[in-house]
């Protein structure tokens, strides 16, 4: 179905892997088309609880292209507009997704590949991975990929690091809040299907409600107009079938529904 993607189902986990190794998963436009519909597709498939986005090869993703930047520069502004949008909106579709997202990251994971680890809701990386935002190297800037990044680490250190264009080994990305966990590289899948485990341990609903949750509540002022919305939030939470079954299975001690019998019992 996919030409630059591979998707591998593990019952309610869907790995979404990045297969062009041979140029360390770089973008071009096909790999933007696809990431975007097969994104889209997964956010659907009531199948799927979380999506684990990863690139096959020694790289997560080294950002563009070559050969499709080299295109980018002969094509007319129109054309240029026309491609950037593209890629805004396939991080978008990410970023915007309902379920849970897990960046697993090896390797480089350079400009675009960095916004798709900050778009995703966690990142967990190998200790050897590397990612810089190194667009000023080459005349343009990180513009796409720039709300993500800044979301993540804030604007104070974007004023560094897209201005210096400086690699960012992953411990110190960690300190910058782009990275929630750095692991040895031979554990990295390791500690991401146990990620992925306890997310599965939470209500699909409370979950999307709790992504749009932070995604209100960030960066704005504490007033009375917050603890409203706050309140209808939760206040609307507390009646949905989802909460009362929750309820139901706390008080008797049993696993909720959405649990699978054999997750509970590990």
């Amino acid at each position: 179905m996919y030409e630059t993607l591979e998707i591998v189902k593990e019952g309610a986990v869907a790995t979404l892997w990045m297969n062009r190794p041979e140029v360390h998963n770089a973008f071009n436009a096909r790999l933007i088309a696809e990431l975007d519909a097969a994104c889209r597709a997964l956010g659907e498939d009531a199948g799927v609880r979380l999506l684990v986005l990863a690139g096959r090869g020694k790289s997560f993703s080294a950002g563009a292209d070559l050969n499709w930047m080299k295109a980018a520069g002969q094509a007319s502004p129109a054309e240029n507009l026309a491609d950037a949008r593209k890629l805004a909106g396939m991080l978008s579709t990410l970023a915007e997704m309902r379920k849970p997202t897990i960046a697993r990251v090896q390797g480089a994971a350079l400009g675009g590949g960095l916004g798709l680890a900050a778009a995703c809701d966690i990142c967990i990386a190998g200790e050897k991975a590397v990612f810089a935002t190194s667009e000023v190297r080459l005349g343009i800037i990180p513009a796409a990929i720039g709300p993500y990044v800044i979301r993540a680490i804030g604007e104070r250190q974007a004023s560094r690091y897209f201005l210096s264009a400086e690699r960012i080994p992953a411990a110190r990305a960690a300190l910058l809040g782009l990275v929630h966990e750095v692991v040895e590289d031979a554990a990295l899948d390791a500690r991401v299907a146990e990620i992925a485990a306890a997310l599965l341990q939470g209500g699909p609903d409370a979950q999307a409600a709790a992504k749009a949750l932070i995604r209100a509540v960030a960066m704005r002022p504490v007033d009375e107009a917050l603890a409203e919305d706050t309140a209808r939030r939760i206040a609307e939470l507390r009646t949905t079938a989802e909460a009362q079954e929750g309820l139901a299975a706390f008080l008797a001690k049993r696993p909720p529904s959405w649990v699978s019998k054999d997750r509970a019992e590990k």
